[in-house]
């Protein structure tokens, strides 16, 4: 019996040793992308707020997505830890899980919402001020951030897997030993993503909310780009016209280069930033299907950079919006010109 409470007692400390690690893996990769996540949301909301002329509706709408996406940079450490299996009790285990996915959902809608504004902007731009997102901002806000909630609480409400096993037996050796047990000293149990999140709620959110999300953006930006070649092409035959030549002029060709350029950006953008979150997405689905256990290494590079990436698409647009990053430039500015007086001041001291 002794023997048995020993190896019981090792497992204990290897299992511990081994989430430690993983968790202090979770750490170093996100709390640095985290970070940056913040920081530049913070320099684009500051440049909308201290810009009058930025006060709108379209940029209402970018910076409901940029606080958004400022709240998935805090939960970014976390998301990756809801693959862990913990010892907490129930209402812990389900605001780890619930709060951080509601964020994830509202971030993705909020990008929805913006992609689709700026598209009838452009497709229907007679209809672009009639809009019912125009005439009532309020209830634009309540469509994005109140159906996440909803859908991100659903387990709360009873849709989940509490009552049935440890799936993976963080706390099994719990069950045999109850002295050395934390989880029922501590009146806590195996929290898992299984025991929160049944198979058909993630079944549910990946194909019928995120993968139609994201398919629905890359539609409406490859309407764009194609809406937007017509165009271009439309200028140069006028361009012709006027010009009587046959042959692209030097204002011919700069345009077509700007379009190149501009759907080399939006192609690169997608690769980087959708593409990692849909191999880790899709990669998840096939073990969560096949039932197996895989590499937590693995799974915790892919959670980290698929997510961290998919958080960068906000930024990649307001970033490419002189407008907003005007102030912050400005201020940049200021700060290196104070510096080189003060340089310069002390190297004529020197002088002297």
């Amino acid at each position: 019996m002794g023997g048995s409470l020993q190896i019981s007692h090792m497992m204990d400390c290897n299992d511990s040793h081994a989430l430690l690690s993983r968790e202090q893996l979770i750490y170093a990769i996100t709390i640095p992308l985290s970070t940056s996540i913040i920081l530049a949301n913070l320099v684009i909301i500051l440049g909308i707020a201290w810009n009058r002329q930025l006060h709108n509706t379209p940029n209402y709408f970018f910076l409901s997505l940029l606080v958004a996406d400022l709240c998935t940079g805090v939960a970014l450490p976390f998301i990756p830890l809801m693959g862990l299996n913990r010892e907490l009790s129930f209402s812990s285990c389900m605001v780890a899980h619930i709060f951080p996915n509601f964020l994830f959902l509202a971030f993705l809608l909020n990008l929805v919402m913006v992609h689709y504004e700026r598209y009838i902007c452009i497709v229907d731009p007679l209809h672009y001020n009639n809009l019912w997102m125009h005439r009532s901002f309020p209830l634009a806000l309540l469509v994005v951030w109140a159906p996440p909630l909803l859908y991100a609480s659903l387990p709360a409400f009873g849709w989940n897997n509490w009552t049935g096993p440890d799936w993976n037996g963080c706390c099994a050796s719990s069950q045999q030993i109850m002295a050395l047990s934390n989880c029922s000293v501590n009146r806590t149990t195996c929290c898992s993503y299984r025991r929160v999140f049944p198979n058909a709620f993630i079944y549910l959110e990946v194909y019928g909310l995120v993968l139609p999300a994201i398919l629905t953006i890359a539609g409406m930006t490859g309407r764009v780009l194609w809406i937007t070649r017509g165009q271009l092409k439309d200028i140069c035959r006028l361009h012709r016209s006027v010009e009587r030549g046959s042959q692209a002029s030097d204002r011919e060709q700069r345009l077509n280069l700007r379009y190149t350029r501009c759907v080399v950006a939006v192609s690169l953008t997608f690769l980087a930033c959708w593409v990692p979150y849909l191999i880790y997405m899709h990669v998840c689905i096939a073990f969560l299907m096949s039932d197996t256990k895989w590499n937590s290494t693995t799974h915790i590079v892919l959670s980290c950079t698929g997510i961290g990436s998919m958080a960068v698409v906000p930024l990649v647009l307001g970033l490419a919006n002189r407008q907003y990053t005007e102030p912050a430039y400005k201020l940049m500015q200021k700060l290196r010109d104070r510096w080189r007086r003060r340089t310069q001041g002390s190297e004529e001291e020197v002088a002297v």
